[in-house]
Parts: structure tokens; sequence; C-alpha cells
């Protein structure tokens, strides 16, 4: 593991898994919301077999980076934290990004920054290609809880409470539901300015979703309780077909990297790698 420091002095880990020989390229996963870089070992593990360079880094707020847990000191701050992470890889071919559930909106956001009339954010850089896995695009709040995400904002934005989240959603595999569980590292925090920045994220990425230009590979759940699928469904409907592919596993429950069908979901990402992304 490394370590970076924050421009505001945290510090973030970041994770690397080596590829057997020179790599094909690199993948930087972005984890979702209170886990952990540390829990994609197996998929790293996966790609590094077919021949990728993989990192993660816990996000600020998360497993061994520091920061109040599920905490946003403001709104871009977890994507200047990706822009660092991102400066400080080593060199080896073209770099994709795979972003989980709200690294899936992290991930999708930060390359939608590119899209923006006039001079992007300092911290935009454009990735050679994206991977999002079930994208938090739409959190699926309803009337009374965006009632409550504004009571929350006006009251006490850094106020930590539970996500509302069941470890029981994420897959329908016992053990990984238990191991879940069981991680020290994994938490249920949120703040009401971290919910509002997921929010407000998902909504700029499906409005800009008719200018997307950054090979995407989008994959989601169909029977997700955690994000709402819909949103996925908006941005694959709205985002030109020469730059996306979208799959929806109807199945599914939110982790489709660590469903049953865990095979079949890395060979379909393995497969879309293939091409040539230089």
């Amino acid at each position: 593991m490394q370590t970076l420091t924050t421009r505001d002095g945290l510090s973030l880990v970041r994770h690397d898994w080596a590829a057997a020989g020179a790599p094909r390229g690199r993948v930087l996963i972005v984890h979702g919301l209170g886990e952990h870089g540390g829990r994609y070992a197996a998929l790293a593990a996966a790609l590094n077999r077919d021949g990728w360079q993989v990192h993660a880094h816990d996000q600020r707020g998360h497993g061994r980076s520091g920061g109040p847990r599920g905490a946003l000191p403001h709104a871009a701050a977890l994507l200047e934290d990706l822009a660092q992470v991102i400066d400080s890889l080593p060199t080896g071919g073209p770099l994709v990004l795979l972003g989980h559930s709200m690294g899936g909106l992290v991930a999708a956001r930060f390359v939608a920054e590119a899209l923006v009339d006039g001079s992007a954010a300092t911290w935009s850089r454009t990735p050679a290609a994206l991977v999002l896995s079930s994208p938090a695009l739409d959190a699926g709040l309803g009337r009374w809880q965006r009632l409550q995400l504004a009571l929350g904002m006006a009251m006490a934005p850094d106020r930590a409470v539970g996500n509302g989240l069941r470890p029981a959603w994420i897959s329908r595999d016992p053990q990984v539901v238990s191991a879940y569980e069981a991680d020290a590292l994994v938490h249920d925090r949120i703040t009401p300015r971290l919910a509002r920045f997921i929010v407000d994220g998902g909504t700029l990425v499906r409005a800009r979703a008719d200018r997307w230009r950054v090979p995407t590979l989008l994959m989601w759940a169909g029977a997700d309780r955690c994000v709402a699928p819909a949103g996925s469904a908006a941005f694959a409907a709205a985002a030109p077909p020469d730059v996306l592919q979208a799959r929806a596993w109807p199945a599914l429950f939110h982790e489709i990297f660590n469903e049953p069908e865990r095979a079949e979901v890395v060979a379909a990402l393995l497969g879309w790698l293939a091409v040539d992304r230089r």
C-alpha cells in the first residue's frame, strides 16, 4: 500500500496489484459508499491475470484513509482526490477508471467535467476508458427523503447518520454478506453534504449523457435496492451508442462482481477491455 497526502492534509491509502510482466494498461478502481478499496482484491486478481495493473484508493472518510467517516468538506473533494491519485500512478499504458456505486458516480462525474462549456476544473482528467458498475446515478430518494436531505443541509450538513442500506442488499451470496458485516473497515455513515453531492452528481451526469465521448462500459443490477437502476437505464438511453456499451443484469443485486454470477460479469468486463483503448 502507498499513502498520499491530500491538499487539505488527509492521508489517502492506495492499494496496488501488479500484473505479471509488462502491463496492457492500468485500471483504477473507485469504491462505493461505506466500503474500501481492499474489497476488490479478487477483481484485481482477475484483471492482473489478464495483464492489467490494478490500483484502488480508500476514498476520504473510508477504509484506512483519513477524514470523518462518510463526510465531505466540499462538493469537489472526492474529485480532487481522484485527480491526485491518478497523478500518483506509475506509467504503463492506457488508464481505465472502474467505479462501483458511489464510486461509479464519482468516476462518471469526473469524466463529465471535460464536457462543460468553457474551462473545466483544474482537477479534470480524461481517462482512456470508463467502466461503471451499478453506479449511483440515481440515489432513488423519495419525496420524504428529499425533504430530510434539504433539512439536513440547512441544519447540520456535516452530521453523519446511518445511510439506511442493509448488508443483505449487496449480494445474494451469504458469504459475501457475512464478510461485509465482519469487515471492521466498513461503515454505514453518511452526511447530508455527501448525500447532496451524490444526488447532484447523478443529475449532472445524466444531463450530459448525450455529449459523452469517453468509451464506457455500463453494467448494472436490475434487482438493486442500494441505488435506483433507473439512473443507469436513463444514462444508457441518452448516451451515444458508439461510445457506450450497456448491459443490465436483471436478477443481480448491487455488487455485480460479488454475485454468484460473478464469473460471467468479469468475463464481460475482460471482453470489453480486450479492445485497444490507447
